[in-house]
């Protein structure tokens, strides 16, 4: 099992935070803890960010790739601010206003319109999170590469999966995504937007299903 090299980053108080590196030494360490040599490896949104810096340091360890509601470049100058402030907002406020704030971008027209519970559900997810964790992720990807670079060296099978309503990840991203991979295609997935998986678990789960068959 390859040894990772992570690197910190800090808050902008100065506090040590987790980078996505650091994110990605903890799956290749749960891997080797399982004796996992390869696997398939994906993530959603952040967890895209981790599988992105993962394949950077150890494709070895990479069977396929999904890419899930995710992107490939790093933060622009206004998501930048916006994290800044999400910080502000998170340290001064609690995690309950960053929840009001995050919940209508992650779930999509359709989820805030008909599905209640589910709002409820995100929205004691990000509550039941501690400041500093919250913290720590705007941080880390604020802090993160820009993988557009990448893309054309993966040399496995890849799925990228996108809600169709998705405001943070649009669409567009992930058909970006898909022309740069070697060997990749595209689920869009109906009436869902950031949060497929949760959304449209149905769909969701067809779609990683038929890809691992063929695998």
């Amino acid at each position: 099992m390859p040894q990772l090299r992570g690197f910190d980053c800090t808050t902008p108080d100065g506090a040590d935070v987790h980078s996505i590196d650091d994110y990605a030494n903890d799956v290749a360490d749960l891997m080797q803890t399982l004796e996992l040599e390869r696997a398939v490896i994906g993530g959603l949104s952040l967890g895209g960010y981790v599988a992105f810096a993962l394949y950077r340091q150890a494709p070895a360890l990479f069977q396929a790739l999904i890419l899930a509601d995710t992107r490939a470049e790093a933060d622009a100058a206004e998501a930048r601010a916006n994290r800044t402030r999400l910080i502000e907002v998170v340290r001064t406020r609690g995690a309950a206003a960053v929840a009001d704030e995050m919940v209508p971008n992650l779930l999509g027209a359709t989820s805030q319109s008909t599905r209640p519970d589910l709002v409820e559900r995100v929205r004691s997810l990000i509550v039941s999170n501690q400041v500093g964790a919250i913290e720590g992720a705007l941080t880390a990807m604020m802090a993160r590469p820009d993988s557009t670079s990448l893309l054309p060296t993966v040399a496995v099978p890849a799925l990228v999966v996108v809600g169709e309503e998705d405001v943070l990840t649009p669409p567009a991203l992930s058909t970006a995504l898909v022309e740069r991979l070697p060997n990749a295609e595209l689920v869009v997935v109906p009436k869902a937007g950031h949060l497929a998986n949760l959304e449209q678990p149905d769909a969701f789960n067809a779609a990683l299903l038929r890809f691992l068959v063929r695998l």
